[in-house]
């Protein structure tokens, strides 16, 4: 009926199915590139219009409403309900449930009311419209010659009208997650429409020859098959067929009995897809890869006489809107850590998925419509909107900059805050942006500065797509630039430290734009990053930016501050994070009372939150009271006194609204971070006394190294040193970065539990280097260590390096893990969950543990656990306790023991096995060592060769965990 009733217009169907399109495309246009885009929503308005007017001519204009249609959001009850409802008896949906079920048939209703009005509509009005209206009101039986009767005619409207949008909608928004979190996949799709269309309108012949698109529509349906599961049972209806044994006699079917078939899990089965199948990867859905495979591996459109009919007009629509979204727009998440959530009625959609839409080629809204219908596109601007920028531009007191930043955990976003802060006192208005904001869009009329780190040698989650098209540009597209590049890292990552920074700044240069000054970077090893990057802007990048384009060199921090304002009104908080609500389900100590204090924390999920085992769950921690009481002592603050930060200053503080100063102490900065040389500068400045003030304001490099950023003295530390110091609060805060998250190893598996998660983490709690009878406490840890059950705290899950994750074929793949401490952490959960395979009957290959500790009894952390999980076949346990070197062999560090058994950790790799290694810095270069001995000595090479075969390993067999 559909493809007869439907497809068989053809021509007619695209200009339709064209004209809902652009609308979409118009309306994200119209919004602007700050516009935050609702994604499912908006998917959902465009498939819904584009089935009602393609099928039965009819417009619901969702596109010119604030709302969605009263249809659907009554059907996104309707199918949330008819799920719950099969599980309920008639008793419980009558009695327990009646409003429920009230609303239910008022649903139903509601839904059947549209289809009757499209009835009415078309018997008032005919037309010999080829469509599924006419088709089910005047097509026959063959047999009988009868039609349809009203009733079931709405009924199957009603049908279509769901099935022809819901799952679609699904479809397209979690294309869009998976294409922004592939950057290289996102760029090839892009690639392929700029080749295949160009800049005229998309048309029907275009949607065949995108083969690209085609294998990410593929691809997106196998990971995530909108409609998750269909159910099958046996043809035979005699019970004395039964049972009936299927899968090699494995499975025994009784009489009555159906198998649900969950496509999430079919279409990711190693065996076909290999031992990525978790991962979205659209060249294996490419024909050539596509048509290879056996039956039955991927069916995201159902099963047999049941499939969905209306899967040519789908798979028209979705290759339609993506053509047109990729021709004419530069997509960015909006959260681009985001982690796939799932909403679930009878179908599934991304949860809470937001991105935002830049038009490419510079045009504008109205050359982007005269584009959509066949005009060419040009840069419209009228006379009122030059005459707009011109009285701006002639009011702009101070010249244009841009700053854009990659940051996973937030230290390059202050740094570029920071920097922002300061460019005015050099005569400068800067804008702060994420990098992906200038993909397709690197100004050339005044300077760019970008500040950026390396994650394990790959780009922040919200500099991918920049870099991605960084890399693709061929030519000198960057001609007219001018930018400096600073970069952040840590030594620790030896192999990749610095790379993104060096490739933005060597690529930059060679797409012709010009260096503004030599590339900056600072170790996070050294732990004076912001001192580092001080040291930079000053003595280079400003003197190369006043030089190139005019402006004033200043070598002092300004003292003015932020404008702020002290009251004592009512309370009140303006937190405003990106993270969400856990739930503490349970803590405890691991280790005895006179250790080094290690603990364990239990959190309950927010609802939607997953994660993978070796994944990192970030928080976001409170600083310690004692910490935020010294700061208001310090300044003369009363506990209850309240802040107001004038707006239009650069600061990620909340501007413009009161709010306690001890909430924001407390929520918002990192009052231990060590001080600058300008933050001294500053200080000193306010000191009356002249020798003092000189003697603190002339610290030589040496001295400012062992005296401030060796003993950490924080901004703090020194006011408190010089009371006398009569620096302002506003000042003060200005100086002090935002609070950043810290990333902790999940030490436990969603095998057991998919709605918690643990941690286990070392107590930072000892004293202060810079003397004063003063005590360190690590903000995070100890954070967590105060909190008890059914206390809250925010956090985010962090997807951890694709390597460092169990393979999924446990049963072929040996482990050999390698840790020390609470490195432990991630391995704890890699043997929860083989114990829960075990526990379920699966056969695995061999797992080798090894761990560092102090002592046999009295910090073996999760002793009972892993010697428990031993015992189940799930791991072989090899310690080396450092106090106890007797108990363990001999061997008193953890890459002791693994010399020692090297011949059985050799076998094992042999067999295939991956090697992960977490711990500090000091064990990852000692396992490290540790591992090329083994081999130079199983090979008879020698080191150089030694590197170039580790290097080989490295993210694919060897994978590594090293924290600060």
């Amino acid at each position: 009926v559909l493809v007869n009733g439907v497809l068989h217009g053809g021509l007619t169907l695209g200009v339709e199915m064209h004209d809902i399109a652009s609308q979409l495309v118009s309306k994200w246009a119209r919004y602007g590139s700050e516009n935050k885009i609702p994604v499912t929503e908006d998917f959902t308005r465009l498939t819904l219009d584009s089935i009602a007017l393609c099928a039965m001519d009819t417009r619901f204009n969702s596109f010119y409403r604030e709302d969605l249609h009263p249809f659907v959001e009554v059907m996104q009850y309707f199918l949330k309900e008819s799920g719950a409802r099969a599980q309920r008896s008639d008793f419980m949906s009558n009695v327990l449930y009646r409003e429920s079920t009230r609303k239910y048939f008022e649903s139903i209703k509601l839904m059947q009311s549209v289809a009757k009005h499209v009835i009415q509509e078309r018997r008032a009005h005919p037309s010999d419209k080829k469509d599924l209206v006419n088709a089910f009101l005047f097509g026959k039986d063959p047999k009988t010659g009868r039609t349809l009767p009203d009733d079931n005619i709405m009924n199957n409207m009603i049908t279509f009208l769901i099935a022809g949008h819901e799952t679609t909608s699904g479809l397209l928004s979690f294309l869009f997650v998976l294409l922004l979190k592939h950057p290289a996949a996102y760029k090839a799709a892009q690639k392929e429409v700029d080749e295949v269309v160009g800049k005229g309108p998309v048309t029907y012949e275009h949607l065949a020859k995108l083969p690209y698109i085609t294998a990410c529509l593929r691809e997106t349906l196998r990971l995530y098959p909108t409609a998750p599961g269909f159910s099958v049972k046996p043809i035979s209806d005699d019970p004395k067929d039964y049972p009936i044994y299927i899968g090699k006699k494995k499975y025994e079917v009784g009489y009555g009995q159906t198998i649900g078939s969950f496509l999430p899990r079919v279409h990711r089965d190693p065996s076909v897809w290999g031992e990525d199948a978790d991962e979205f990867v659209p060249e294996r859905c490419l024909d050539e890869n596509f048509n290879k495979l056996p039956p039955n591996s991927w069916k995201p459109f159902g099963n047999g006489m049941r499939a969905c009919i209306g899967r040519p007009f789908a798979w028209q629509e979705a290759l339609l809107v993506v053509a047109l979204l990729l021709q004419n727009f530069t997509f960015r998440a909006d959260d681009p850590s985001y982690q796939m959530a799932i909403s679930q009625t009878l179908t599934i959609k991304p949860k809470g998925f937001y991105m935002y839409a830049t038009l490419r080629d510079k045009i504008d809204p109205i050359g982007l419509e005269r584009k959509l219908y066949g005009a060419e596109a040009t840069k419209v601007v009228s006379d009122k909107d030059k005459k707009v920028e011109e009285i701006a531009t002639s009011r702009a007191p101070k010249k244009p900059m841009s700053i854009l930043f990659g940051s996973n955990t937030g230290t390059c976003e202050s740094l570029a805050q920071t920097l922002a802060g300061r460019a005015s006192d050099h005569g400068y208005n800067a804008t702060v942006k994420a990098l992906d904001a200038a993909t397709d869009a690197v100004p050339k009329d005044h300077p760019v500065v970008i500040i950026t780190a390396s994650y394990e040698g790959q780009p922040t989650d919200n500099a991918a797509h920049f870099i991605e098209w960084l890399q693709n540009l061929k030519g000198s597209e960057l001609e007219g630039s001018r930018f400096a590049v600073f970069g952040c890292g840590h030594r620790d990552w030896q192999a990749t430290f610095q790379r993104i920074p060096a490739l933005t700044d060597k690529l930059f240069e060679e797409r012709g734009a010009k260096r503004l000054a030599e590339r900056g970077y600072a170790d996070a090893g050294n732990g004076d990053i912001f001192n580092d990057f001080d040291k930079w802007a000053d003595h280079n990048l400003w003197p190369g930016i006043v030089k190139e384009y005019g402006g004033e060199v200043k070598d002092t921090e300004s003292s003015h501050g932020l404008d702020i304002e002290i009251t004592t009104h009512t309370r009140s908080s303006n937190l405003r994070q990106d993270v969400s609500e856990a739930i503490v389900k349970d803590v405890r100590a691991l280790t005895a009372p006179d250790e080094p204090e290690k603990r364990h924390i239990e959190l309950q999920l927010p609802t939607g939150m997953t994660y993978r085992t070796g994944d990192y769950l970030a928080i976001l921690p409170i600083n310690h009271a004692k910490i935020v009481k010294r700061v208001m002592n310090r300044f003369g603050l009363a506990w209850d006194a309240k802040i107001i930060i004038k707006e239009g200053q650069n600061t990620l503080l909340p501007t413009g609204k009161d709010m306690s100063v001890f909430a924001m102490l407390s929520a918002y900065l990192e009052l231990n971070q060590p001080a600058t040389v300008k933050n001294v500068a500053a200080i000193a400045q306010t000191i009356p006394d002249e020798d003092t003030r000189t003697k603190l304001a002339s610290l030589s490099d040496e001295e400012f190294t062992r005296e401030i950023t060796v003993k950490r003295l924080s901004p703090l530390d020194l006011l408190e040193r010089h009371p006398t110091a009569a620096l302002t609060f506003g000042t003060f805060l200005s100086m002090l970065p935002p609070m950043r998250v810290r990333q902790y190893s999940i030490s436990s598996s969603p095998l057991i539990d998919p709605t918690s998660c643990t941690l286990t983490y070392s107590v930072l709690d000892q004293e202060a280097l810079g003397g004063g009878g003063k005590r360190y406490i690590g903000i995070a840890s100890h954070y967590l260590s105060e909190l008890d059950k059914g206390d809250r705290a925010r956090v985010a899950v962090r997807k951890s390096h694709e390597a460092f994750h169990p393979p999924l074929d446990v049963q072929n793949i040996p482990l050999v893990m390698i840790c020390a401490g609470t490195g432990l952490a991630p391995f704890r959960g890699f043997v929860m969950e083989r114990a829960a395979q075990i526990s379920a009957g699966r056969t695995l290959a061999p797992a080798l543990l090894f761990i560092g500790c102090r002592h046999p009894t009295r910090d073996r952390l999760y002793a009972e656990e892993l010697d428990h999980w031993q015992s189940l076949g799930a791991v072989q346990l090899r310690y080396a306790f450092s106090k106890d070197p007797e108990s363990s062999e001999g061997c008193k560090y953890v890459q002791d023991r693994v010399w020692q058994e090297r011949e059985e950790a050799r076998e094992l790799w042999r067999k295939g096995a991956r090697i992960f290694v977490c711990g500090n810095g000091k064990v990852g270069e000692a396992v490290r060592e540790v591992v090329l001995r083994i081999y130079e000595e199983g090979t008879g090479k020698g080191r150089k060769e030694g590197e170039e075969w580790f290097k080989g390993i490295r993210n694919e067999r060897f994978a590594s965990d090293v924290f600060a």
